[in-house]
């Protein structure tokens, strides 16, 4: 699952035109630059739950990059959108990747944004959203390596690349080392 804030946590996305807007930028990357399997946008940040097809770094770049340059082009907005960088959580397996469905799917609920998840638009529990499906080879429980860390399963990839000169982005290009969480879950 990755995690990313807005400029000073502001809130962006309690607008409608900048909430559809990182939407329709989450779905124009979609099997592109990432499998896109669960989102919610919060006002002030978003999670979504992705396989890369590229790097990690590399996909929330066309994320992060391709709305900032949509929206100085479609809003107007020439203000900084994005906190530089990222958090970001492995899925080890299959439990772990129903928690952050739930995780994702709750969020607006327990922020009281809405009262059920299927009522909160800028969530991918809200009707009507094309998805992927869920990662293939995810293990059914968790299970530790030899020296009792927790392994994970190797993210997917495709052979294709990325779509060449998508996106320039001239600064706060993801700095997150991947597979690595920072704990800022909320």
């Amino acid at each position: 699952m990755v995690t990313s804030e807005t400029w000073g946590r502001r809130d962006l996305f309690n607008r409608e035109p900048w909430a559809r807007l990182l939407i329709d930028t989450l779905c124009h990357y979609r099997g592109s630059a990432y499998l896109l399997h669960e989102f919610v946008l919060m006002p002030d940040h978003f999670h979504i739950l992705i396989t890369p097809i590229g790097s990690l770094e590399r996909a929330v770049q066309f994320v992060k990059g391709g709305f900032s340059f949509r929206a100085k082009k479609e809003l107007g907005s020439n203000m900084e959108v994005w906190q530089k960088g990222f958090s970001d959580h492995r899925i080890r397996d299959a439990e772990d990747y129903e928690q952050h469905v739930q995780y994702i799917h709750l969020n607006a609920v327990r922020k009281h944004l809405c009262e059920t998840p299927e009522k909160y638009p800028y969530s991918s529990a809200h009707p009507g959203f094309e998805l992927d499906a869920s990662p293939q080879g995810l293990k059914p429980g968790s299970f530790s390596s030899l020296d009792g860390t927790p392994e994970g399963v190797p993210l997917q990839s495709r052979p294709q690349g990325l779509k060449p000169g998508s996106i320039e982005q001239s600064s706060g290009a993801a700095q997150a080392v991947p597979f690595q969480s920072t704990g800022t879950e909320d």
